[in-house]
């Protein structure tokens, strides 16, 4: 038990002392008629000391130094002015009950706080690294890029790294959210932050500790919360203007009637009203409980496996109403297999189409590269001579296989080099996307490569909807006939094909502006997950990074990070923002009604100092439990808990 509490746990007792010592004449008749009575001022006032000693000497320190309006000159004028007038329980309960609801504000903070930063336990601060045949303990921060690290059962990684001797499965719940256990063997990723459940692992260091996915992770989080909403800074500008006015409102109220309607009788009663009038408004439930509202909704996110950066990007997710996907590696699996092979007529055997294909794209790293030269089983990669490998954004490649130019790409690929009798029709009916081959300017044929969609894709659309999503748009770089199937399977309302970086931009901001000219204004968000998608990200209202350990440069560009594969934690991601919202405007809506009313009353003359303490202090209670509601597994986010168990 820190000192704070013990001054509010003995103030509380001195106080109950001064309460009750009026009645010590009842109990003792020997005492002196006035005996009970200054004891019971000298008892309050000693509670008001040991309560509220800190909070009248920071106001005597923020007037000295021209900070006058804040809570704690309020609560201090409050305090006194009340024991001047003889209302000495209530002077003392004033500062007791302000510091019991400041002790409540920091539980609510600190608790939100600890929720977020919980997270910093995923992140190991040991390894072990094998140097000159040996195991060496050593922090993370000394094990450089190629090195090789030992993980045992029941471990976390400390870095990031790849497999390479071991067979076990990893738990990514930390940094995912999912609770399934993931197989490794050598040869796979393997995540810091991650549990290794089974084998001894050992894997060689692909990034150091500062760039691992744990710490980009607690970064993010860190970061969260810098990034004030447009209502948070709304509050504390609000908060600014609204205390000297009620400082002053007060001061007016105890000396303007009195003055006007005369008589010294009057002149205590308006004080009291004064006094009142500024216990009533001190601004802490606002102050208080819509930034933890905030942080509040932030954690709760993060539990989620889904990052948020600040509160003004989950102010602005609560209010999307447009959400635009890429659809490879978001929406799809982004793992491509050949599905037909289409050689033009009179040319080359579909193994001959398959080959050359195979041969253009040997130095690619992109999926429907890898997906060609596993389905090419020859050997002729490592027979003919490659050279002028070229690659094309957003189009295709450009090689020399045996001094012949090939070509491998879309459409556009190969009208741009002149080359004609491009068959598109005939894959219209694959649905897939087509890679068209040219072999010294002349068409060779085309294949169909296909690619699945994630299981819980067709989901995210129907939960979007039911969520009130107005409209869902895919952008594929894949051809229309690709596009047009995977978005009639998943029920997307409209999609673009064939679109490039920039196009995906400029789809992005064509949309932007048909949110500004509608009636209400809603965001646009986008979610995407590849490096290419990094534009795209930045542009949107609300961008939204697919899949946390991936692009680096995706994620940095994001507002938003899932750190998982899974595209239906966006629905999620939105209810929780909205939910969020609720309760940050039930808190404002709650806190001034409440203190207006009371405001109302205590000029009036009805509202007694104890209602003023209540409007005060007992509001920010309230707010401040309400706000905790997003962190204390309420009914509102009790769905989102079970589904993650």
């Amino acid at each position: 038990m820190n000192m704070k509490n013990l001054r509010i746990i003995l103030g509380a007792m001195v106080l109950a002392g001064g309460v009750a010592s009026p009645h010590l004449g009842q109990i003792l008749p020997e005492y002196p008629a006035m005996a009970p009575g200054m004891l019971s001022i000298w008892l309050c006032a000693l509670s008001l000391l040991i309560t509220g000693y800190d909070v009248l000497w920071r106001a005597l320190k923020n007037i000295l130094r021209g900070a006058v309006f804040d809570e704690h000159f309020l609560m201090s004028v409050a305090s006194i002015a009340a024991f001047v007038i003889g209302e000495y329980p209530e002077a003392a309960a004033v500062m007791l009950f302000y510091q019991i609801g400041e002790y409540f504000q920091d539980y609510a903070v600190d608790k939100s706080r600890r929720s977020i930063a919980a997270l910093t336990a995923i992140r190991p601060d040991r390894a072990f690294v094998v140097r000159d045949g040996k195991v060496r303990e050593v922090p993370p921060e000394d094990v450089a890029v190629g090195e090789y690290i030992e993980v045992r059962p029941g471990e976390r990684l400390p870095l990031d790294g790849v497999v390479a001797e071991g067979v076990s499965f990893l738990d990514t719940s930390a940094l995912t959210g999912e609770s399934v256990p993931r197989e490794v063997l050598p040869g796979s990723e393997a995540l810091a932050g991650s549990v290794n459940t089974l084998g001894l692992l050992r894997l060689q260091v692909t990034r150091c500790a500062g760039d691992s996915a744990v710490s980009r992770i607690l970064r993010l989080v860190e970061e969260a919360g810098n990034k004030k909403a447009k209502t948070e800074r709304f509050i504390t500008r609000f908060a600014r203007v609204y205390t000297p006015i009620v400082t002053v409102s007060a001061f007016l109220l105890a000396v303007i009637p009195p003055l006007l309607l005369g008589g010294g009788a009057a002149w205590g009663e308006w004080v009291r009203r004064g006094v009142i009038f500024l216990v009533v408004s001190c601004p802490c439930a606002l102050v208080i409980s819509v930034p933890l509202g905030f942080f509040g909704g932030i954690g709760a996110a993060s539990r989620q496996g889904i990052l948020i950066k600040g509160g003004n990007y989950l102010e602005l997710l609560a209010r999307t109403s447009v959400v635009v996907f890429d659809k490879t590696g978001t929406l799809t699996k982004g793992v491509f297999n050949v599905s037909a092979v289409h050689p033009a007529q009179g040319g080359v055997s579909e193994a001959e189409l398959l080959a050359l294909a195979a041969h253009a794209e040997k130095f690619s790293c992109h999926p429907i590269s890898c997906s060609l030269r596993t389905a090419h089983s020859g050997s002729c990669c490592d027979c003919v001579r490659l050279t002028g490998a070229r690659e094309i954004s957003g189009k295709g490649v450009s090689i020399t296989v045996d001094g012949e130019a090939v070509l491998a790409g879309n459409s556009a690929l190969l009208r741009d080099e002149g080359v004609s009798g491009i068959a598109e029709e005939c894959a219209a009916s694959d649905g897939g996307t087509i890679v068209h081959v040219a072999a010294g300017g002349t068409y060779s044929g085309h294949i169909v490569i296909s690619d699945e969609l994630k299981a819980d894709a067709r989901r995210t659309i129907q939960e979007l909807k039911a969520a009130g999503i107005k409209k869902t748009v895919m952008l594929t770089g894949d051809t229309q006939s690709a596009g047009q199937k995977a978005a009639a399977d998943l029920g997307v309302d409209e999609v673009y094909a064939g679109l490039l970086p920039a196009d995906k931009v400029a789809q992005v901001e064509r949309l932007l502006a048909e949110e500004q000219t509608g009636g209400k204004r809603g965001t646009v968000a986008f979610l995407g997950d590849g490096i290419n998608d990094a534009p795209v990200l930045a542009r949107s209202d609300v961008g939204v990074a697919m899949g946390g350990l991936g692009s680096d440069a995706a994620i940095e560009a994001a507002d938003v990070v899932i750190m998982s594969d899974e595209p239906s934690r966006l629905a999620k991601g939105i209810k929780i923002a909205r939910k969020t919202m609720v309760v940050v405007r039930q808190n404002i809506v709650f806190s001034l009604g409440i203190k207006g009313a009371a405001l109302v009353l205590g000029a009036a003359g009805i509202a007694s100092m104890w209602l003023a303490v209540f409007a005060d202090v007992g509001v920010t209670f309230l707010a401040v439990l309400n706000s905790l509601r997003l962190l204390a597994g309420s009914p509102i986010f009790a769905g989102f808990s079970s589904e993650r168990r």
